[in-house]
């Protein structure tokens, strides 16, 4: 079972000092993909890095700027293209000079990733998001007292990139980890194969703490990581005992697989299962009648 960490004392537009390094602003747009909102985080002081700025609303951007007076901003770093982490960026950076950094939106992310609507998905693309800079693997930036270096961590999203904190053996880990709840991983985008390596790949770093764009930070990192990658092997197995039980289409495991689950996550949740499923075909463990996709039929080899 996961240890979610769901209690966090914030209030909106208040900067708060989390760590010695690291400030947080939240956002005011809480929802069931956002949690309490977007939390922004503000790197060093004097000259500063501004991760993930969040979605466009100007009480936001008001509350960023006072956060953020006397100080200059050099680096906006963006996790990936979502509406939630993104649509900021370039206002921000108009207004105080900084550079941004991250990987462009995918140029067709799929129909599922689309808009603020998305079928009800996910919190919406931000489908222009372009930086100024486009991160590699283990690129470093840094500033007075700080430095960040680029991981990319694909699953989420195929841009999607988290950054650790040298200083305080830290990760800003956008949507790969959050504390609230699991990863929705949306097809064509997102991809389990992808997110199951790079979930490999920020254990292996033996991170003292993770700091999510949504809910509060993770402090047991590692027994952390372990409960979500079992959670998905266990969500795995389940789906081979529906397939098993004859259960061959999507629509009829979703009710059954997340029966604990809001309702309006279902959607959601069924993009998850698409997930798993195709990456189960690529395996050869499962076979697929036709494309693999919401709609199939699927059953064990």
């Amino acid at each position: 079972m996961i240890p979610y960490i769901r209690e966090i004392e914030f209030e909106y537009g208040r900067c708060d000092q989390v760590s010695p390094l690291i400030r947080r602003v939240i956002a005011r747009n809480p929802g069931p993909f956002t949690y309490t909102g977007t939390g922004v985080y503000i790197v060093g002081s004097g000259e500063v890095a501004v991760i993930d700025p969040g979605p466009e609303i100007a009480e936001h951007l008001d509350a960023l700027l006072a956060a953020l007076k006397g100080e200059r901003v050099t680096h906006i770093l963006v996790t990936h293209h979502h509406l939630d982490h993104s649509p900021l960026a370039r206002p921000l950076a108009d207004l105080t000079g900084a550079t941004i950094y991250g990987r462009p939106a995918p140029s067709d992310p799929g129909e599922a990733s689309r808009g603020p609507e998305g079928a009800g998905l996910e919190e919406g693309a931000d489908g222009r998001f372009r930086p100024d800079v486009e991160l590699v693997d283990g690129q470093v930036l840094s500033g007075p007292g700080w430095t960040l270096d680029a991981i990319t961590t694909p699953g989420h999203t195929s841009n999607h990139v988290c950054f650790g904190l040298k200083e305080e053996n830290a990760l800003f880990c956008g949507d790969h980890i959050m504390g609230w709840s699991t990863t929705v991983i949306t097809p064509p985008d997102g991809d389990m194969g992808d997110y199951f390596a790079s979930l490999d790949k920020v254990k292996a770093r033996g991170f003292d703490t993770l700091w999510p764009t949504h809910g509060a930070p993770i402090r047991e990192v590692t027994p952390f990581v372990d409960a979500y990658i079992a959670h998905r092997r266990a969500r795995e197995a389940q789906i081979l005992d529906a397939l098993a039980a004859g259960h061959g289409q999507i629509k009829a495991m979703v009710p059954v697989l997340y029966a604990a689950v809001d309702p309006r996550l279902h959607p959601a949740a069924a993009m998850s299962v698409l997930a798993h499923i195709q990456q189960l075909v690529r395996e050869g463990r499962v076979v697929c009648d036709g494309a693999a996709d919401l709609d199939a039929g699927y059953r064990l080899p």
